[in-house]
């Protein structure tokens, strides 16, 4: 195809899911398995046009992604879809101040339609490096609830089904609202039952209090040989002070910077000794070009950069990082629902038993990044449109 590709329009289309069994949980935010019952959640479908007939499309992670988008959905139009490094520095400094909060969601897009352009998938325009990514079970937080994760043994339970599906490392979502002792029991159980066969990983989610239980909980890790501690206190992931200090009291290496956005202040994280691993996303972080942007950065520094979630932006990404260990299979949970929308027709899925006998799952091979929407379903349960030219 010869024609450049000049961006007409962007097209948000919002809609609802259920997901069986799981709840929003009203007192912290997350969610919360509740059986028989389904929860309803929101979710939404960018998607870049252009002049010569290719459109690109990505699925958000959280409806705040979009939020800046109306901010500079106008500066967009009229220019070559394939000058993604332009446009992510454009969309950047037009959000100075707002940690770049829509750039990621629209680089995604972008590389959508480079791929289509070009009739290539995403991994190879980037490189390569992989075509399967080993994959872990993330789990969701810890509930009440009899025949969810509702004690240390229910967790190790799960960790030793997932093994048997297949997985080689599962990580632990405690409970969002304490005690800090059955986190430490949580560790010590699922140690016990799998951490012979399996790596193992805690993340808290910065849902402990102090710095103090963070520490008594990375003495825990220690002691379990855990491969990361993620995010553990609850300021929120921030404070480059706090970790350094944790990184220097603890010998289980810690995995900081998912709340961090960008290159820039990942990378301050990480050159201040305040994190071991690197984490980055492609909604939060720029996109695929921010990912790759950090992933880089990380290999010079000779760290590792774990890529957060799922979807297939992320699937490409890994296929195309080095220094990358695992992709997040995640939210899963013993007996509720994926946290995900059924919106993919050809074939594509992340569900707890969406890996393979060898616990990975493959990079999508079409053009671009290589999944076809089911829109239908989209247009079907939409509960907002906005159309920006």
């Amino acid at each position: 195809m010869s024609q450049r590709p000049i961006i007409t329009h962007l097209e948000v289309h919002e809609f609802e899911f259920e997901i069986q069994d799981m709840i929003p949980n009203d007192r912290t935010g997350g969610i919360i398995y509740s059986p028989g019952t389904s929860g309803t959640f929101k979710n939404a479908v960018l998607q870049v046009h252009t002049d010569a007939g290719l459109s690109g499309e990505h699925v958000v992670s959280f409806l705040a992604n979009l939020a800046a988008i109306p901010m500079f959905a106008k500066q967009l139009v009229g220019q070559n879809a394939l000058e993604r490094e332009r446009l992510y520095q454009s969309t950047k400094f037009t959000q100075r101040g707002l940690s770049g909060i829509s750039t990621g969601v629209v680089d995604c897009a972008l590389w959508d339609i480079a791929g289509k352009y070009y009739n290539a998938p995403v991994y190879e325009l980037l490189g390569g490096y992989r075509k399967r990514l080993t994959a872990y079970a993330s789990t969701y937080h810890g509930d009440e609830e009899i025949g969810g994760l509702n004690s240390p043994e229910a967790y190790a339970d799960f960790a030793e089904q997932c093994l048997e599906l297949g997985y080689k490392a599962f990580k632990i979502h405690g409970w969002e609202e304490g005690p800090v002792e059955r986190e430490i029991k949580v560790v010590q159980a699922v140690r016990d039952r799998v951490g012979d066969r399996m790596m193992l990983m805690n993340d808290p989610a910065c849902a402990i209090n102090t710095f103090g239980d963070a520490w008594r909980v990375g003495r825990a890790c220690d002691e379990a040989g855990f491969f990361w501690l993620e995010d553990p206190f609850k300021d929120g992931g921030l404070s480059i002070h706090a970790h350094r200090k944790l990184r220097q009291k603890i010998k289980t290496p810690l995995l900081v910077s998912e709340h961090v956005n960008l290159l820039e202040p990942t990378i301050d994280f990480a050159m201040a000794d305040a994190t071991d691993f690197v984490r980055a996303d492609t909604d939060y972080d720029g996109g695929i070009t921010g990912v790759m942007k950090i992933a880089h950065a990380a290999e010079g520094l000779g760290l590792d950069t774990e890529v957060h979630l799922v979807g297939p932006a992320r699937r490409h990404c890994i296929a195309s990082i080095r220094n990358a260990n695992f992709y997040e299979m995640g939210l899963v949970h013993p007996r509720g629902g994926f946290y995900g929308p059924p919106i993919f027709n050809n074939g594509y899925r992340d569900a707890l038993d969406a890996i393979d006998a060898d616990g990975c799952v493959s990079v999508p091979e079409g053009p671009g990044l290589g999944v076809q929407l089911d829109w239908d379903y989209i247009r079907r349960r939409r509960t907002a449109h906005a159309v920006y030219d």
